[in-house]
């Protein structure tokens, strides 16, 4: 059959490959759903499946051009965002000054200003403490810092991805309270140039500045800069006003357990001050140790003994009144140095113990009786007799007012002010021994009366000043002339404006502690009116010495050694007959006056010794009266409680003029009321009589030639 004939028998054969061997391998068109099956399935039944293949063709060619898109819209995205971040950028650091002119600004300088014995009374300033080196610091201190502010501080550029990722995710994982990521290259170029503000722009500024700060200094010096710019609470800058202010020594000696509460305080220095929340410091602290334990800055040994013994901050002594004496201090040194532009150091004449005494004796007599004679504040201030300062007390308690009542408050000195009537009614001829009558006065309508309201007739000038009786006192101001009496006190050192009325006798014109004081000091020195000085010395941190004092100083002579010796008689007699009685000090000659107004709104007290001048105001700030203070009482007892511990263990000094003075017989003769003897009369001669030898062979000349001796 022509069928049979045509019919193929399959064949097994394979085309042979190169090695002469059947491939029996399929191709892709003969596998299942191949090109073959898919051409005859096509051949079968027509077009349908060839389209089907297009459309996957269609798809995966528009699946790929979709990511191909995407891609693409990323990139161009991303090269948008890092153009606008740019712009965001170049226009904050427009805000900036130009980078070439950019620099540090100086610290503003710190004033340390020191006691007589060199130990430091306080720092003032805007910082509050001097400048230090990281030579000069203990190696654990810098980096207690680095440890809880910025560990990877030696590996970033100055802002620190790393440390931002961290903190963002531990914000997002609330882990450990907000976290910043600011490094402390940011924190400084934020105290540096920026404000506390906390805004994006603010953020963007920070770390343009922080990459201005790593390129033009190095580690060490940015974190040197670190540590004396940082905020440390209470007015503190800088971790060595921190030290002063917490522990009351400098940086260079703070143990380990102290560094941390200081690297730990900056976090938050209102919440974390250790002498506020000592708790919250010391937890504070203990994290501070454990990082830096943990980075290998300490020994587990070192760790262990700071955990073992947590710092403890001072507790200020007292009521603070060295401040008062610090403010003195700055109020006069423009006197004396022009622009402070570098940290200085000003030693004072102020003295630690007798400063304490002062502070002791106020308060204490303060605490203990103020309540009782509605009296709530005073002041006192102590001198040498040639002016220099060694105690000054302006107030009860500084925290609670800084207002200097010792060298600000202008208050009536009362019969404090009388010494001046009658040093001009010696100075004109009037002797310790004249007589004046105590008896009613009467001018224009105006009847001053003594305290005690008695009249005792004819008295000595002598025996008038110690009993302190008012009467005499405006009789002798009228004799002599208040305005006499004006310029005698003003030549003494009196700056206040006096009034030079009949009342000025009574002390009615306002004067401060601090000029009274400097006034009495011309009795206790001889005749030498004095300018009351607290600084000796000015020099910077580097030894140059800005100022210093000169020798001398003073207003000169303005009392003459006779009226210095009659006055110091006069008024040494209030401690022996007078209002000053309980001020007495077994073994010293003493002189002084007390002074109370006639309403009882100021008591004084201001007596003194050949080698201590001191003085005493009680009173009210808001002038409310007192409960009869008198300066016989409570300023008396404030002065002897001062004067035990100021004279102890020191040999007696006579006072000026002492060596003239003698008790006068009963039957001496004196002048009868209103009657004023001669220069060299023999009542004069009989209230003075010279020792047989003199160191002083001027002084002996000249009270020959005053008294006719």
């Amino acid at each position: 059959m022509a069928n049979g004939r045509d019919r193929r028998e399959p064949s097994f054969e394979a085309p042979a490959t190169d090695a002469g061997e059947m491939d029996v391998r399929l191709s892709p068109e003969d596998r299942a759903g191949g090109r073959m099956a898919q051409k005859r399935s096509s051949q079968g039944s027509g077009s349908p499946p060839r389209r089907a293949t297009r459309t996957k063709k269609v798809k995966r060619r528009r699946g790929g051009s979709f990511l191909r898109r995407l891609v693409y819209s990323g990139i161009v995205l991303c090269l948008w965002g890092i153009i606008a971040v740019g712009a965001v950028v170049a226009y904050y650091a427009a805000q900036l000054p130009p980078i070439d002119q950019l620099t540090v600004p100086k610290r503003p300088p710190n004033i340390a200003i020191m006691a007589s014995d060199g130990s430091l009374i306080a720092n003032r300033g805007e910082t509050g403490g001097q400048t230090v080196t990281l030579k000069e610091l203990p190696p654990y201190l810098p980096k207690a810092f680095v440890a809880i502010e910025d560990r990877r501080f030696y590996d970033h550029f100055g802002v620190d991805p790393i440390g931002i990722a961290r903190a963002l995710f531990r914000n997002v994982a609330h882990r450990g309270g907000l976290q910043g990521g600011s490094t402390l290259t940011q924190q400084l170029a934020k105290n540096l140039f920026l404000t506390q503000e906390r805004t994006a722009s603010r953020k963007i500024q920070e770390a343009i500045l922080s990459l201005w700060l790593e390129r033009n200094y190095t580690k060490d010096q940015i974190l040197e800069l670190y540590l004396n710019r940082v905020y440390f609470g209470a007015g503190a800058y800088g971790v060595e006003a921190a030290a002063q202010r917490y522990y009351g020594k400098s940086a260079r000696n703070v143990s380990l357990s102290e560094a941390a509460v200081l690297a730990g305080l900056v976090q938050a220095p209102s919440r974390l001050a250790p002498n506020r929340n000592p708790e919250a410091a010391q937890a504070r602290a203990e994290l501070v140790i454990a990082a830096m334990n943990e980075l290998g800055f300490i020994t587990p040994g070192m760790t262990k003994t700071a955990l073992g013994a947590p710092a403890q901050p001072v507790r200020q002594k007292g009521a603070g009144s060295m401040n008062y004496a610090a403010d003195y201090v700055m109020d006069v040194l423009d006197d004396f140095v022009g622009t402070i532009e570098s940290d200085i150091v000003v030693s004072t004449t102020i003295d630690p113990s007798l400063q304490s005494a002062a502070e002791r004796a106020l308060v204490d007599e303060l605490d203990s009786k103020g309540q009782k004679f509605n009296v709530s504040q005073g002041a006192f201030v102590a001198l040498q007799p040639e002016g220099a300062v060694k105690a000054l007390v302006g107030g009860r308690n500084y925290e609670t007012s800084q207002f200097n009542r010792a060298t600000a408050a202008r208050r009536q000195p009362g019969s404090s002010f009388k010494p001046f009537i009658y040093l001009t009614a010696v100075e004109q001829g009037r002797t310790p021994n004249d007589v004046r009558d105590d008896s009613p006065v009467n001018y224009k309508g105006w009847t001053p009366e003594n305290y005690d309201r008695k009249f005792r007739g004819p008295v000595t000038l002598r025996d008038a000043l110690a009993l302190s009786l008012n009467t005499i006192a405006v009789k002798l101001n009228l004799e002599v002339g208040p305005k006499a009496v004006v310029q005698t006190a003003q030549r003494l050192g009196i700056t206040s404006p006096l009034q030079a009325n009949p009342s000025l006798a009574l002390g009615t014109s306002e004067v401060t502690p601090l000029e009274l004081v400097s006034a009495y000091a011309a009795f206790a020195n001889g005749g030498n009116g004095v300018i009351p000085y607290v600084i000796t010395q000015v020099k910077t941190t580097d030894g140059k010495v800005v100022y210093r004092r000169p020798a001398g100083g003073g207003l000169g002579r303005v009392v003459d050694p006779g009226a210095v010796a009659m006055m110091n008689e006069m008024m040494h007699n209030t401690f022996v007959i007078g209002t000053a009685k309980r001020a007495q000090i077994p073994g010293w000659v003493m002189a002084g006056k007390t002074g109370t107004t006639n309403d009882y709104k100021d008591a004084w007290f201001v007596g003194f010794t050949g080698s201590l001048v001191a003085g005493v105001w009680l009173g009210n700030d808001d002038g409310a009266l007192t409960k009869r203070v008198t300066g016989g009482n409570l300023p008396t007892e404030v002065w002897h409680n001062f004067m035990k511990v100021a004279l102890k263990d020191q040999k007696p000094v006579p006072l000026p003029g002492s060596e003239y003075f003698q008790q006068i017989p009963a039957d001496t003769p004196v002048a009868s009321a209103g009657e004023i003897p001669s220069v060299g009369s023999p009542r004069e001669s009989a209230w003075i009589q010279p020792q047989p030898a003199r160191s002083n062979a001027r002084d002996k000349n000249f009270f020959e030639k005053l008294f006719g001796l």
